[in-house]
């Protein structure tokens, strides 16, 4: 008897070591894509390498109040807003479809979004994701110069972003994002219509529902040589803070950038961090599903 029990025990220490190996090969099989990169689809202003569930609506109400620096007078930028309200539809997990009309300057915009790259582990290592993101926007101002042949194709502009992000471990993430924004009209013969912008953000896990945000674009010197209503361009500064409830998503943001479309904050800030010139804004979202049973998410990409 105590000779079977003895003999027993490598017997199930080798039963137990080979569950182990066959889980671990099980592991191996299976594609484990990173999730909650950031919390929203955009960071601040700029739009993140996130894209919403397959089958998901999504409705975005944007608000950027007047510089806090206006005083009492204008009770510290409260009484100017600007506002933008964005729709946008996801067929897949990767792919997003989306627009809306902002009331700076009278802009409407429309964008796609297609999520090219996934971080993932196990079968597939990915290190990074990348996501490809195009957008066109149309000021539908009065021109101010009336006597210039003015054509419908000079109120259009359009942005091109490579999304690149890394979500380092469960409180840190950090973002790159080439862009280029292409202006029909510019107002002088040395403004640039291509604008190169190198934009970078990031994400710092405070608690499960809370992050803290950071975003910049920095444009080289060159590109924008005129004045905006008087005032030099300056590069887009944003801080902000993420506040997930359930199916909404609030987010809290400094910045010295009025507008909320690619063409505004990239091109045409002017506002000064030192000197005061800060807006503070939110995003406030909801989340409708309306499919669900979308196709395979990943299944065109890598």
């Amino acid at each position: 008897m105590l000779f079977v029990i003895i003999n027993g025990f490598p017997v199930r220490a080798q039963d137990d070591l080979m569950k182990e190996l066959e889980k671990e090969t099980k592991d191996d099989q299976i594609v484990d894509y990173e999730s909650a990169t950031f919390k929203d689809n955009r960071i601040i202003n700029g739009h993140s390498v996130e894209t919403p569930a397959g089958g998901v609506l999504q409705f975005i109400v944007s608000h950027r109040f007047g510089r806090v620096n206006g005083g009492i007078q204008q009770f510290f930028g409260l009484d100017n807003a600007t506002v933008h309200l964005r729709l946008k539809y996801s067929p897949t997990d990767r792919l997003t479809i989306g627009g809306g009309r902002s009331s700076f300057e009278n802009t409407y915009d429309g964008f796609l979004k297609y999520r090219l790259l996934w971080q993932s582990s196990g079968k597939r290592n990915m290190p990074i994701s990348l996501t490809l993101f195009s957008d066109m926007a149309i000021n539908t101002m009065k021109w101010d110069n009336t006597d210039r042949d003015n054509k419908f194709t000079s109120r259009l502009y359009y942005s091109y972003k490579a999304l690149i992000a890394r979500k380092f471990n469960d409180w840190l993430s950090l973002q790159l994002s080439p862009t280029l924004v292409h202006r029909n009209l510019v107002a002088t013969q040395e403004d640039h219509n291509d604008v190169y912008a190198i934009g970078t953000g990031g994400r710092v896990k405070v608690t499960g529902s809370v992050t803290i945000n950071a975003e910049y674009f920095y444009v080289p010197d060159g590109q924008i040589v005129s004045r905006n209503n008087g005032e030099d361009v300056q590069n887009a500064l944003s801080l902000g803070v993420d506040i997930e409830t359930g199916g909404h998503v609030f987010q809290l943001h400094l910045t010295n950038s009025r507008g909320m479309v690619p063409k505004i904050f990239v091109t045409e800030t002017t506002g000064n961090w030192l000197d005061g010139d800060i807006h503070f804004g939110f995003n406030i979202s909801r989340v409708f599903t309306l499919q669900q049973d979308h196709p395979h998410p990943k299944k065109w990409g890598w």
